[in-house]
């Protein structure tokens, strides 16, 4: 599927969302806060998810699992997934590391840039984003809700693949900004399906020099 001029403006579009990501300050995750509890948990208990589920205490929560991966498309660029940090803590959100691998004797440009790596990539439901790691957002530790919506730049960037190279991101799961008037929570429980859309080909090449296709997986919160 060649991919238009008026298709890249749209999907750059798409990824402004409120408030400029980077900007954010470099501040540690876990607040300072040092909330010691000597009392032992008696076997079997649980504490209440704000999404409305349960986990056992102390363990952390919700844990992510991959329930289901793409094929690999069509394309010199292969992608992959697996889970970096499989529960959320106070310390961290849960983590997945997309790692793409140009499978070609060829150099390979391929994009967008943030996009293939799930950067900023919302689920269908919009109720969940991948956000890079290793930076600060409007989030609780422990909760990991945003408090105020992420945006980016709107600028359509190319990764350039060397033959056989590898690379790999991390990107940390949020709870997207609640609207006005809807519920506060922390992370949602239940099945999340991620896509995004890869194209290789340079920007300055025709559009029959360029292919594109949508890839992602799915994720179950529990």
């Amino acid at each position: 599927m060649s991919l238009t001029r008026r298709t890249l403006v749209r999907s750059t579009a798409l990824l402004s969302l409120g408030l400029v990501a980077g900007c954010l300050g470099d501040g540690g995750s876990n607040g300072g806060a040092d909330d010691t509890d000597d009392t032992p948990d008696l076997p079997g208990d649980t504490t209440t998810d704000p999404a409305g589920g349960t986990r056992p205490t102390g363990t952390g929560g919700p844990g992510i699992v991959l329930t289901n991966v793409d094929a690999a498309p069509d394309l010199p660029i292969e992608p992959t997934v697996e889970v970096s940090e499989d529960v959320a803590t106070d310390d961290h959100p849960p983590q997945l590391r997309v790692t793409l691998t140009n499978t070609s004797d060829q150099v390979v440009e391929v994009g967008e840039g943030r996009a293939i790596f799930f950067q900023y990539v919302s689920d269908d439901s919009r109720e969940l984003i991948f956000l890079p790691a290793g930076e600060t957002y409007p989030a609780d530790p422990g909760c990991w809700r945003l408090d105020e919506p992420i945006a980016v730049t709107e600028e359509y960037r190319v990764e350039s693949f060397d033959p056989g190279e590898s690379r790999s991101k991390l990107v940390d799961l949020y709870g997207a900004a609640k609207q006005e008037g809807e519920e506060e929570s922390c992370l949602p429980v239940g099945e999340f399906r991620f896509e995004t859309t890869m194209t290789v080909g340079s920007l300055s090449g025709g559009d029959d020099e360029r292919t594109s296709t949508k890839w992602g997986f799915s994720l179950s919160l529990e």
